[in-house]
Protein backbone atom coordinates (compact mmCIF):
# COMPACT_ATOMS: atom_id res chain seq x y z
CA UNK A 1 0.00 0.00 0.00
CA UNK A 2 1.32 3.10 -1.13
CA UNK A 3 3.27 5.15 2.13
CA UNK A 4 0.47 3.09 4.45
CA UNK A 5 1.55 0.57 7.50
CA UNK A 6 -0.76 -2.30 6.28
CA UNK A 7 -2.16 -3.81 10.02
CA UNK A 8 -3.75 -7.55 9.53
CA UNK A 9 -6.65 -8.87 11.75
CA UNK A 10 -7.65 -12.80 11.72
CA UNK A 11 -10.31 -14.46 12.66
CA UNK A 12 -9.71 -16.99 15.95
CA UNK A 13 -10.93 -19.64 14.09
CA UNK A 14 -8.10 -21.42 12.03
CA UNK A 15 -10.13 -23.09 9.70
CA UNK A 16 -11.94 -19.70 8.87
CA UNK A 17 -9.63 -17.47 9.00
CA UNK A 18 -10.23 -14.04 7.37
CA UNK A 19 -7.36 -11.56 7.11
CA UNK A 20 -8.15 -7.68 6.01
CA UNK A 21 -5.98 -4.82 5.50
CA UNK A 22 -6.59 -1.72 7.36
CA UNK A 23 -4.59 1.53 6.44
CA UNK A 24 -2.47 3.48 9.02
CA UNK A 25 -1.23 6.55 8.90
CA UNK A 26 1.04 7.90 5.98
CA UNK A 27 4.99 7.66 6.76
CA UNK A 28 6.36 10.91 7.14
CA UNK A 29 7.64 12.90 4.65
CA UNK A 30 11.60 12.65 4.95
CA UNK A 31 13.53 15.81 4.19
CA UNK A 32 17.41 15.82 3.89
CA UNK A 33 18.97 18.89 4.50
CA UNK A 34 22.13 20.01 6.35
CA UNK A 35 22.62 19.75 10.00
CA UNK A 36 22.98 23.96 9.92
CA UNK A 37 19.70 24.06 8.01
CA UNK A 38 17.79 21.77 10.61
CA UNK A 39 19.38 23.70 13.63
CA UNK A 40 18.71 27.02 12.04
CA UNK A 41 15.30 26.32 10.46
CA UNK A 42 14.26 23.07 12.03
CA UNK A 43 11.27 24.14 14.09
CA UNK A 44 10.08 26.48 11.89
CA UNK A 45 9.76 23.72 9.10
CA UNK A 46 8.14 21.39 11.40
CA UNK A 47 5.57 24.26 12.35
CA UNK A 48 4.71 24.02 9.06
CA UNK A 49 3.56 20.56 8.47
CA UNK A 50 0.94 18.86 10.28
CA UNK A 51 2.05 16.59 13.60
CA UNK A 52 3.78 13.81 12.12
CA UNK A 53 3.58 14.29 8.66
CA UNK A 54 7.62 15.35 8.20
CA UNK A 55 10.84 14.35 9.62
CA UNK A 56 14.43 14.97 9.26
CA UNK A 57 17.38 13.46 7.58
CA UNK A 58 20.98 15.06 7.76
CA UNK A 59 23.63 14.79 5.08
CA UNK A 60 26.12 14.69 7.37
CA UNK A 61 24.66 11.63 9.18
CA UNK A 62 23.78 10.26 5.58
CA UNK A 63 26.68 10.68 3.76
CA UNK A 64 28.81 8.92 7.09
CA UNK A 65 26.62 6.03 7.46
CA UNK A 66 27.26 4.84 3.38
CA UNK A 67 23.57 3.17 3.04
CA UNK A 68 20.95 4.36 0.42
CA UNK A 69 19.69 7.76 2.01
CA UNK A 70 15.49 7.18 2.41
CA UNK A 71 14.86 11.27 1.42
CA UNK A 72 11.74 12.16 -0.53
CA UNK A 73 12.43 15.26 -0.81
CA UNK A 74 15.81 17.74 -0.21
CA UNK A 75 16.24 21.45 0.64
CA UNK A 76 20.36 22.77 -0.69
CA UNK A 77 21.12 25.85 1.37
CA UNK A 78 23.50 28.33 1.18
CA UNK A 79 26.14 26.86 3.33
CA UNK A 80 26.27 23.72 1.47
CA UNK A 81 27.51 25.87 -1.96
CA UNK A 82 28.61 28.90 -0.75
CA UNK A 83 32.36 28.47 -0.79
CA UNK A 84 32.14 25.88 -3.95
CA UNK A 85 33.06 27.03 -7.67
CA UNK A 86 32.45 25.30 -10.91
CA UNK A 87 35.39 22.69 -10.81
CA UNK A 88 36.05 23.00 -7.51
CA UNK A 89 33.35 22.07 -5.07
CA UNK A 90 34.01 21.92 -1.17
CA UNK A 91 33.86 18.62 0.95
CA UNK A 92 30.31 19.77 2.18
CA UNK A 93 29.11 20.11 -1.53
CA UNK A 94 30.36 16.81 -2.12
CA UNK A 95 28.98 15.15 0.41
CA UNK A 96 25.61 16.32 0.06
CA UNK A 97 25.55 15.20 -3.92
CA UNK A 98 26.96 11.77 -2.86
CA UNK A 99 23.84 11.97 -0.73
CA UNK A 100 21.41 12.96 -3.44
CA UNK A 101 22.61 10.67 -5.91
CA UNK A 102 22.20 7.74 -2.99
CA UNK A 103 18.73 8.41 -2.86
CA UNK A 104 16.24 6.66 -4.99
CA UNK A 105 13.11 7.88 -3.43
CA UNK A 106 14.07 11.20 -3.95
CA UNK A 107 11.35 13.93 -5.59
CA UNK A 108 11.94 16.66 -5.43
CA UNK A 109 15.21 19.49 -4.64
CA UNK A 110 14.79 22.95 -3.64
CA UNK A 111 17.96 24.67 -3.99
CA UNK A 112 19.04 28.35 -2.94
CA UNK A 113 20.93 30.05 -6.36
CA UNK A 114 18.73 31.21 -9.29
CA UNK A 115 20.09 29.38 -11.51
CA UNK A 116 21.22 25.53 -11.95
CA UNK A 117 23.82 25.33 -13.51
CA UNK A 118 25.71 22.13 -11.94
CA UNK A 119 25.65 19.20 -13.73
CA UNK A 120 24.32 17.08 -10.74
CA UNK A 121 20.88 19.40 -11.50
CA UNK A 122 20.84 17.56 -14.42
CA UNK A 123 21.49 14.84 -13.46
CA UNK A 124 18.22 14.36 -10.65
CA UNK A 125 16.18 15.74 -13.26
CA UNK A 126 16.81 13.28 -15.58
CA UNK A 127 16.01 10.66 -13.07
CA UNK A 128 12.47 12.38 -12.42
CA UNK A 129 13.43 14.50 -9.71
CA UNK A 130 11.99 17.66 -9.21
CA UNK A 131 14.97 21.06 -9.23
CA UNK A 132 13.36 24.37 -8.16
CA UNK A 133 15.20 27.45 -7.60
CA UNK A 134 15.70 30.71 -5.45
CA UNK A 135 14.84 32.76 -8.74
CA UNK A 136 13.56 36.13 -7.41
CA UNK A 137 14.85 35.66 -3.67
CA UNK A 138 17.85 37.92 -4.20
CA UNK A 139 16.73 40.26 -7.29
CA UNK A 140 16.88 43.29 -5.30
CA UNK A 141 19.86 42.84 -3.70
CA UNK A 142 21.62 42.23 -7.29
CA UNK A 143 19.67 45.30 -8.70
CA UNK A 144 21.12 47.27 -5.96
CA UNK A 145 24.22 45.86 -6.41
CA UNK A 146 24.83 46.88 -10.06
CA UNK A 147 22.96 50.05 -9.71
CA UNK A 148 25.92 50.83 -7.01
CA UNK A 149 28.63 49.23 -9.66
CA UNK A 150 27.47 51.90 -12.48
CA UNK A 151 28.03 54.64 -10.47
CA UNK A 152 30.65 53.95 -8.51
CA UNK A 153 32.88 52.92 -12.04
CA UNK A 154 30.61 56.24 -13.48
CA UNK A 155 32.12 58.50 -10.96
CA UNK A 156 35.62 56.52 -11.08
CA UNK A 157 35.38 55.79 -7.69
CA UNK A 158 37.99 53.22 -8.02
CA UNK A 159 40.73 55.74 -9.51
CA UNK A 160 39.68 57.63 -6.25
CA UNK A 161 40.45 54.87 -3.95
CA UNK A 162 43.65 54.57 -5.78
CA UNK A 163 44.75 58.01 -5.36
CA UNK A 164 43.63 58.13 -1.69
CA UNK A 165 45.56 55.07 -1.26
CA UNK A 166 49.05 56.94 -2.96
CA UNK A 167 48.18 59.81 -0.82
CA UNK A 168 47.31 62.01 -4.11
CA UNK A 169 45.11 64.81 -4.42
CA UNK A 170 43.85 64.17 -8.34
CA UNK A 171 40.63 66.00 -8.97
CA UNK A 172 38.64 64.57 -12.03
CA UNK A 173 38.40 67.84 -13.77
CA UNK A 174 38.53 68.67 -18.09
CA UNK A 175 38.66 65.48 -19.44
CA UNK A 176 39.15 63.52 -16.37
CA UNK A 177 35.45 64.14 -15.41
CA UNK A 178 32.97 61.28 -15.36
CA UNK A 179 30.13 61.39 -17.86
CA UNK A 180 26.27 62.46 -16.62
CA UNK A 181 24.46 59.47 -16.23
CA UNK A 182 21.27 61.03 -17.46
CA UNK A 183 20.76 60.47 -21.26
CA UNK A 184 23.28 57.67 -21.19
CA UNK A 185 22.15 54.25 -22.82
CA UNK A 186 22.28 50.96 -20.39
CA UNK A 187 21.36 47.54 -22.88
CA UNK A 188 20.66 45.35 -20.16
CA UNK A 189 21.22 41.75 -20.59
CA UNK A 190 18.46 39.57 -19.37
CA UNK A 191 14.95 40.50 -18.01
CA UNK A 192 14.70 38.13 -15.02
CA UNK A 193 13.99 39.55 -11.87
CA UNK A 194 17.04 40.97 -11.47
CA UNK A 195 16.46 43.01 -14.85
CA UNK A 196 13.18 44.16 -13.72
CA UNK A 197 14.16 45.13 -11.23
CA UNK A 198 16.99 46.91 -12.01
CA UNK A 199 15.58 48.28 -15.35
CA UNK A 200 13.27 51.04 -13.60
CA UNK A 201 16.09 52.19 -11.46
CA UNK A 202 17.91 53.06 -13.93
CA UNK A 203 15.10 54.72 -15.39
CA UNK A 204 14.93 56.83 -12.09
CA UNK A 205 18.60 58.08 -12.99
CA UNK A 206 17.61 59.13 -16.08
CA UNK A 207 19.44 56.42 -18.42
CA UNK A 208 17.73 54.89 -21.67
CA UNK A 209 17.05 50.98 -21.49
CA UNK A 210 17.02 49.03 -23.89
CA UNK A 211 16.28 44.61 -22.36
CA UNK A 212 17.55 42.08 -24.53
CA UNK A 213 15.79 38.83 -23.70
CA UNK A 214 14.78 35.75 -25.66
CA UNK A 215 11.89 37.42 -26.91
CA UNK A 216 11.55 40.72 -28.50
CA UNK A 217 8.19 41.10 -26.17
CA UNK A 218 8.02 44.89 -24.40
CA UNK A 219 8.94 44.74 -20.86
CA UNK A 220 7.90 48.29 -19.27
CA UNK A 221 9.63 50.20 -18.13
CA UNK A 222 12.49 49.56 -20.78
CA UNK A 223 12.29 52.17 -23.89
CA UNK A 224 12.83 48.68 -26.30
CA UNK A 225 12.94 45.37 -26.34
CA UNK A 226 15.40 42.86 -27.89
CA UNK A 227 16.42 38.97 -28.31
CA UNK A 228 19.32 37.99 -27.97
CA UNK A 229 19.71 37.28 -31.43
CA UNK A 230 19.33 40.86 -32.24
CA UNK A 231 21.87 42.02 -29.42
CA UNK A 232 24.66 43.08 -31.89
CA UNK A 233 22.11 45.41 -33.51
CA UNK A 234 21.55 47.58 -30.09
CA UNK A 235 25.54 47.14 -29.47
CA UNK A 236 26.43 50.57 -30.63
CA UNK A 237 23.80 52.64 -28.27
CA UNK A 238 25.42 50.61 -25.57
CA UNK A 239 27.07 53.57 -23.10
CA UNK A 240 27.04 50.26 -20.17
CA UNK A 241 26.25 46.52 -21.06
CA UNK A 242 24.84 45.32 -17.66
CA UNK A 243 24.74 41.03 -18.03
CA UNK A 244 22.23 39.68 -15.55
CA UNK A 245 20.82 37.09 -17.79
CA UNK A 246 21.50 33.15 -16.86
CA UNK A 247 24.08 31.11 -17.87
CA UNK A 248 22.87 29.06 -20.88
CA UNK A 249 24.23 28.00 -24.54
CA UNK A 250 22.03 30.95 -25.91
CA UNK A 251 24.18 33.46 -23.65
CA UNK A 252 27.51 31.30 -23.65
CA UNK A 253 30.38 34.10 -24.21
CA UNK A 254 27.97 36.86 -25.31
CA UNK A 255 29.96 39.96 -24.38
CA UNK A 256 33.08 38.68 -26.27
CA UNK A 257 35.46 41.17 -28.69
CA UNK A 258 33.29 41.62 -31.22
CA UNK A 259 30.52 42.77 -28.88
CA UNK A 260 32.88 45.26 -27.06
CA UNK A 261 34.48 46.68 -30.11
CA UNK A 262 30.72 47.08 -31.38
CA UNK A 263 30.25 49.69 -28.22
CA UNK A 264 31.53 52.91 -27.80
CA UNK A 265 34.71 53.58 -26.99
CA UNK A 266 34.59 54.42 -23.41
CA UNK A 267 31.70 51.94 -22.66
CA UNK A 268 31.19 50.25 -19.42
CA UNK A 269 30.59 46.34 -18.45
CA UNK A 270 28.58 45.10 -15.52
CA UNK A 271 28.88 41.76 -15.15
CA UNK A 272 26.51 40.09 -12.31
CA UNK A 273 25.45 36.91 -14.43
CA UNK A 274 27.81 33.99 -14.42
CA UNK A 275 31.19 34.15 -15.44
CA UNK A 276 30.45 31.29 -18.89
CA UNK A 277 28.53 34.85 -20.62
CA UNK A 278 31.64 36.79 -20.56
CA UNK A 279 35.03 35.99 -21.91
CA UNK A 280 37.37 37.03 -19.63
CA UNK A 281 40.37 37.23 -22.05
CA UNK A 282 38.64 39.35 -24.09
CA UNK A 283 37.38 42.05 -21.28
CA UNK A 284 41.19 42.43 -20.29
CA UNK A 285 42.22 43.38 -23.63
CA UNK A 286 39.20 45.78 -23.99
CA UNK A 287 39.75 47.61 -20.87
CA UNK A 288 43.78 47.57 -21.67
CA UNK A 289 43.06 49.28 -24.76
CA UNK A 290 40.73 51.22 -23.37
CA UNK A 291 37.53 50.31 -25.54
CA UNK A 292 35.96 49.90 -22.12
CA UNK A 293 36.44 52.63 -19.78
CA UNK A 294 35.43 50.76 -16.55
CA UNK A 295 33.82 47.41 -15.52
CA UNK A 296 32.30 46.12 -12.26
CA UNK A 297 32.97 41.67 -12.38
CA UNK A 298 31.09 39.94 -9.56
CA UNK A 299 31.92 36.58 -11.73
CA UNK A 300 34.58 35.21 -13.26
CA UNK A 301 35.19 31.81 -15.99
CA UNK A 302 37.31 30.11 -12.92
CA UNK A 303 36.47 30.83 -9.17
CA UNK A 304 38.13 32.54 -6.80
CA UNK A 305 39.77 34.40 -9.94
CA UNK A 306 43.57 33.51 -10.36
CA UNK A 307 46.07 35.81 -8.43
CA UNK A 308 48.06 36.49 -11.40
CA UNK A 309 45.23 37.89 -13.63
CA UNK A 310 45.90 41.80 -14.58
CA UNK A 311 41.96 42.94 -13.54
CA UNK A 312 43.12 42.32 -10.27
CA UNK A 313 45.52 45.50 -10.70
CA UNK A 314 43.01 47.41 -12.86
CA UNK A 315 42.47 50.60 -11.39
CA UNK A 316 39.28 51.17 -13.14
CA UNK A 317 38.32 47.47 -12.12
CA UNK A 318 35.81 47.00 -9.52
CA UNK A 319 36.37 43.17 -8.73
CA UNK A 320 33.64 41.13 -6.05
CA UNK A 321 34.06 37.53 -5.35
CA UNK A 322 30.86 36.46 -6.36
CA UNK A 323 28.84 38.39 -3.74
CA UNK A 324 26.40 40.64 -5.83
CA UNK A 325 23.01 39.05 -4.29
CA UNK A 326 24.90 38.72 -0.41
CA UNK A 327 22.69 40.25 2.18
CA UNK A 328 21.78 39.68 6.40
CA UNK A 329 17.93 38.77 4.48
CA UNK A 330 19.27 36.72 1.74
CA UNK A 331 19.18 33.22 3.46
CA UNK A 332 15.58 33.66 5.10
CA UNK A 333 14.27 34.75 1.49
CA UNK A 334 15.34 31.57 0.21
CA UNK A 335 13.99 29.77 3.12
CA UNK A 336 10.55 31.42 2.43
CA UNK A 337 10.66 30.08 -0.94
CA UNK A 338 11.20 26.53 -0.17
CA UNK A 339 8.04 26.96 2.77
CA UNK A 340 5.85 27.79 -0.19
CA UNK A 341 7.12 25.21 -2.32
CA UNK A 342 6.93 22.63 0.40
CA UNK A 343 3.12 24.01 1.00
CA UNK A 344 2.72 23.33 -2.77
CA UNK A 345 4.07 20.17 -2.93
CA UNK A 346 2.00 18.40 -0.06
CA UNK A 347 -0.77 19.99 -1.79
CA UNK A 348 0.14 18.89 -5.25
CA UNK A 349 0.48 22.38 -6.91
CA UNK A 350 2.51 23.22 -9.01
CA UNK A 351 6.03 24.20 -7.77
CA UNK A 352 7.43 27.85 -7.97
CA UNK A 353 10.85 27.81 -9.83
CA UNK A 354 10.52 25.03 -11.47
CA UNK A 355 13.71 24.57 -13.94
CA UNK A 356 12.07 22.19 -16.30
CA UNK A 357 8.62 23.85 -16.66
CA UNK A 358 10.88 27.23 -16.55
CA UNK A 359 13.13 25.62 -19.76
Amino acid sequence: MDGCAAVCKASPHRSNRVVTMTAGPPSPLKLLLSAHARDTWGERILAAAPNGTLSFITAEEAGASGSPCEADIAFMTREVTGLSSKGNPTPELRNFGKVLRASPNLKWLQIHPAGAELPIYRELRDRGVKVTTASGATAVTVAHTALGALIAINRRFPLLADAQLRHAWEPRLGANSPRDLKGQTAVVVGLGPIGQNLAPLLKMLGLRVVGVRREAIPVPPCDRTVTYGDLSSVLPEADVLILCCPASPLTHGLANAAAFNAMPKGALLINVARGSVAVEADIIAALESGQLAGAYLDVFEREPLDPDSPLWDMRNVLISPHTASHSLGQNEAVFDIFLDNLARWRDGRALRNDVDRLG
